[in-house]
């Protein structure tokens, strides 16, 4: 009985010692990625910030489909999508009440 214990114990405290797992983020060359966006989902370039001197975010979105994508895009040319979602909002300050533009 102490065995099974012990051996319980340990397969389950290595268990929550493990790293998390990590989800894959869709990564290829800017342009296979951009392309897919723009043919499939309609999707255009909305604006970016610098993250880093090496990284670049950028919004993608069609007013057509409501889709979004969040793209980060490397000095090395490769792109990772980090985000998409459905929805998207265009001019959501004058449906708002109350706030001021």
């Amino acid at each position: 009985m102490f065995k099974r214990i012990v051996t319980a114990a340990l397969v389950f405290g290595t268990l929550a010692l493990a790293p998390p797992v990590q989800a894959q983020a869709l990564c290829a060359e800017r342009s296979v990625i951009t392309d897919r966006l723009e043919s499939r989902f309609h999707e255009t370039y909305q604006g970016a910030g610098l993250q880093s001197t090496t990284s670049l975010v950028e919004i993608w979105s069609s007013d057509e489909t409501g889709t979004w994508t969040l793209l980060l895009s490397r000095a090395d040319g490769t792109s990772c999508v980090i985000a998409s979602g459905q929805n998207w909002q265009f001019d959501l300050t004058e449906e708002v009440a109350g706030i001021a533009s």
